[in-house]
């Protein structure tokens, strides 16, 4: 079986990348530039995927997506401008323009499997990573993609920051995440017992909240 797996260099979508390995014979992994504060995060996936043998294709989509608040460097306000209920981070149809991408580049390869890290347990307020969100797109592609049913895997979907460390555990990928992801908003690369980060965002919040429950819980 083969799959493509959206993965952005980060904590959770390298999870994924190796719960794929336990799933999947063949994996195509694939990551965006859309404007991102940094490119740290792409560097990251890249030698992520180096080091297992992962074909890794990064797709240029600039321009394509309003920028969030954090990707426009003088915007400081915490909430995003285009509703003051969701967070600066979220930048809107992100993950719907990213899915649609890989259904797309997995149909070129007769892949109907698509594997995202999205959450809804820790999501953020992000609406595009809720399950309603997911469930609505896998039926929107399998109808308009033309090779059959497309089904996106969401691993993490139900799990807490917490969890996913676990699930790290499990698939003795815990040395990936803490030594090679990089999940930090701002691309800081400082060297910490939870990986790489500053603790002075949402992002890097969450790894450390997460990192020191399962640790608490004796599942580290």
């Amino acid at each position: 079986m083969k799959t493509v797996i959206l993965l952005s260099g980060g904590q959770d979508s390298t999870t994924c990348l190796y719960w794929a390995k336990k799933h999947f014979k063949e994996i195509y992994a694939i990551g965006f530039d859309y404007g991102q504060m940094h490119k740290q995060e792409l560097i990251q996936a890249q030698k992520i995927a180096n080091n297992i043998d992962v074909n890794y294709k990064i797709f240029d989509v600039k321009n394509l997506l309003a920028p969030s608040s954090l990707t426009e460097k003088t915007n400081h306000n915490k909430y995003s401008k285009i509703n003051k209920k969701l967070p600066a981070s979220f930048t809107a149809g992100r993950n719907i323009l990213f899915l649609t991408i890989a259904a797309s580049y997995g149909a070129s390869l007769g892949i109907n499997d698509i594997i995202t890290g999205v959450c809804q347990t820790d999501y953020s307020g992000y609406p595009d990573c809720r399950r309603n969100t997911i469930d609505a797109q896998q039926l929107t592609l399998t109808l308009g993609i033309g090779i059959g049913d497309i089904r996106i895997h969401t691993p993490l979907m139900y799990l807490t920051k917490a969890e996913t460390w676990k699930m790290a555990k499990d698939l003795n990928c815990l040395d990936v995440i803490i030594n090679d992801t990089l999940t930090d908003y701002n691309g800081s690369m400082e060297k910490n017992e939870w990986g790489f980060g500053t603790n002075n965002n949402p992002a890097t919040e969450l790894r450390i909240k997460g990192y020191y429950e399962a640790k608490q819980k004796g599942w580290l």
